[in-house]
């Protein structure tokens, strides 16, 4: 799991990039403002992989799948 919390744009979609260099079939991130769900969901949804997002206490939790 990568966690993103406290990181701001574009810091987690650097990340998330970098994760994917590894080519793996899924991916799990932790952000906790909206802009970087939304950008992060953006990139990997740019990178062929379906997103899923749950929320709980203000932080959002990024399933990414190949």
């Amino acid at each position: 799991m990568l966690d993103a919390r406290g990181l701001s744009c574009p810091e987690p979609v650097v990340m998330i990039r970098k994760a994917m260099a590894s080519k793996e079939n899924e991916y799990v991130m932790v952000v906790d403002n909206v802009t970087s769900k939304e950008n992060v969901t953006r990139y990997a949804e740019h990178q062929g992989y379906t997103v899923s997002v749950s929320e709980a206490s203000g932080e959002y939790t990024l399933t990414m799948k190949k």
